[in-house]
């Protein structure tokens, strides 16, 4: 059993990561029990992606503790996952208040798929740093403008809750907000030639707390007031 110093704050923050994600699995998975029937496969699906995260934290930590760094693709395998799960779950809480076409949800999911993807080829040295870079960027902003501008928005607009445009409001900035340390992350790595001495590690895992964590509790906390509220007309 590899044992870590108290000062190692690289190695701890993959431990509060691994048993956050650990507890918000436990408690979206009982979630799906508090929500009306159409809000469980959101719900159900962000606790997929945390329950992603735990396995990659865990190897993330291992491979930390056995040689002082983290291969970047001990990273991406958990976000090429987990990110477009996350999309999908924000696709299936929009479609509660309204039509959504399927057109729009492949098209998501690729995009989230391509995205990290694409970023992993330039970290990688596969794809040229400044191309990968900027394609991934397209992608994330594509997302970004579906959630903003798209038929999504639209939807949740002109539904009659007031819980589940303000869900979609806080689901929204977390996208764009915590998902920033991610093209941040890779523009450091690919143009600053910043390595990662566990520092960018320790940002990956804090922002994990909101983008994996408060993301599905953010769902599931929507999923029980709207369902409450759909009780009460």
């Amino acid at each position: 059993m590899a044992v870590y110093q108290t000062t190692d704050l690289t190695a701890a923050s993959y431990s509060v990561a691994l048993f956050g994600l650990a507890a918000t699995t436990v408690l979206l998975l009982l979630g799906t029990a508090w929500v009306g029937r159409n809000w469980r496969l959101p719900v159900a699906l962000c606790a997929i992606a945390a329950l992603i995260g735990i396995p990659a934290a865990f190897e993330a930590r291992s491979a930390w503790l056995a040689g002082g760094g983290v291969p970047i693709v001990y990273h991406y395998v958990g976000w090429a996952v987990s990110m477009p799960i996350q999309v999908m779950a924000l696709y299936f809480m929009a479609i509660t208040a309204g039509k959504l076409g399927a057109g729009l949800f492949w098209r998501l999911i690729v995009v989230a798929v391509l995205m990290v993807f694409v970023r992993y080829l330039g970290e990688a040295q596969f794809m040229h740093p400044t191309l990968a870079f900027l394609i991934g960027l397209v992608f994330w902003l594509y997302i970004l403008g579906e959630l903003y501008f798209g038929r999504m928005d639209d939807v949740v607009r002109a539904s009659t809750g007031d819980h589940l445009r303000r869900g979609y409001f806080w689901l929204r900035l977390i996208v764009t907000i915590g998902w920033a340390i991610y093209p941040l992350g890779n523009f450091l790595t690919a143009f600053a030639g910043m390595a990662d001495d566990g520092s960018l590690s320790v940002a990956y895992n804090v922002t994990d707390i909101l983008n994996r964590m408060a993301f599905g509790v953010a769902i599931l906390a929507t999923g029980v007031l709207v369902s409450e509220e759909t009780k009460n007309v």
